[in-house]
């Protein structure tokens, strides 16, 4: 993998042990599962990286997309757990509670196709990124960016929540769709079954880092990061800057989805919460914490951030808010760069003394060709 150097091979292994030996030998099944539900804002973060860190567009709608994920798996389950069997009761069998019980007497067209687990798998990320490709072309085009481009994505989420609230007899309302039970018949409620789903989301994570790896190691990671420093300059070099934000910005939209679709299996259930401005704003925060020109520090900041959640909502119910607020003030004043800024400057010299260096090969004819001194001329 020439696009890996030998820090970033380290840097994926610690994290595949840590996700995939260290935390499941010593967690219990729930609180595995809790961490799965925090990797699923690292497929965010992994975006937020990718279009906000490289490319400078800062998006506050993240949670657009991450919902359009998670509901696109949520309605393929909840249709395999509204069989004529299980809605007998139902004045209509067949269809979702939520629809029986506002009245509607057949399934909606748009509902049917995710009677397939296969156009479920593609529609995850491709609705998200359609959407955000709408919004890249009216925003990009028009060269609308900056502070106008993040206010305008936090609209477009507010929009979102409120019609997924008000549609209720489509979307299931303010709760969301619940009561999921089975994936293609495979029960996905009990412990065992969440601790597969907690290794495949952990690897589906490593995958999309070394894909996000790939695009900042390429060409086009080295165009995004001089968009984001010089735009008019790359703009009059001869790209289309448009293009590459558009392409960037579709990306983060599809890892979003990913992220949103598993978490939909590991908590089962999707409801407008995850969609509005509040938790777009907060997975903002996980990348800053985390360090936004990091891919794996933008990952560590999600999993820090959501721990520190559940542990001062635990210990300190009355407290936590200004606890999570001093931690993020803190992160603010004293190490603007987050946790991958504290590793750059503290731990980074360290591993550059612990690693080898690196011996650079000769090839023979290169050494063949290379002059040779006469003894005469050297006296």
């Amino acid at each position: 993998m020439t696009f890996l150097n030998r820090k970033d091979i380290a840097a994926i292994a610690i994290l595949a042990v840590l996700l995939l030996a260290v935390l499941p030998l010593c967690l219990d099944p729930f609180r595995l599962n809790l961490v799965g539900k925090y990797l699923t804002y690292g497929f965010v973060a992994l975006g937020l990286v990718l279009c906000w860190g490289d490319a400078g567009i800062l998006s506050l709608g993240q949670g657009i997309f991450f919902g359009l994920g998670g509901y696109c798996m949520a309605m393929y389950l909840k249709l395999e757990a509204s069989s004529p069997e299980a809605t007998k009761i139902q004045s209509t069998p067949g269809i979702p509670d939520f629809m029986d019980w506002n009245q509607i007497t057949s399934l909606p067209l748009f509902w049917r196709p995710f009677h397939s687990l296969a156009f479920t798998i593609v529609a995850v990320p491709l609705v998200p990124v359609l959407l955000a490709l709408i919004i890249g072309l009216a925003m990009f085009k028009r060269r609308v960016g900056g502070t106008y481009f993040a206010i305008i994505t936090q609209a477009v989420a507010a929009i979102l929540t409120i019609l997924i609230i008000g549609q209720q007899g489509y979307t299931g309302g303010v709760n969301g769709i619940t009561d999921l039970r089975t994936l293609n018949g495979w029960d996905i409620r009990p412990d065992h079954a969440k601790i597969v789903l907690y290794f495949i989301n952990g690897g589906l994570l490593i995958v999309c880092v070394l894909l996000a790896q790939f695009v900042r190691r390429s060409k086009l990671g080295r165009i995004l990061v001089a968009m984001r420093d010089k735009e008019d300059r790359v703009r009059f070099s001869g790209y289309d800057v448009a293009n590459f934000k558009i392409f960037v910005f579709c990306l983060a939209a599809g890892l979003a989805a990913i992220g949103g679709a598993m978490f939909t299996l590991q908590v089962g259930f999707m409801s407008p919460s995850f969609v509005g401005i509040v938790p777009s704003i907060e997975m903002v925060i996980f990348c800053a914490v985390g360090g936004r020109t990091s891919i794996f520090g933008a990952i560590y900041g999600a999993l820090t951030v959501n721990w520190a959640r559940t542990t001062f909502s635990e210990g300190l119910p009355q407290l936590w808010l200004f606890a999570m607020g001093s931690l993020f003030i803190l992160v603010v004043v004293v190490f603007p760069d987050g946790l991958a800024g504290i590793y750059r400057r503290y731990l980074d010299p360290l591993v550059d003394r612990m690693l080898p260096p690196v011996r650079r090969r000769i090839p023979v004819a290169a050494v063949a060709e290379t002059p040779q001194v006469s003894p005469t001329f050297a006296e």
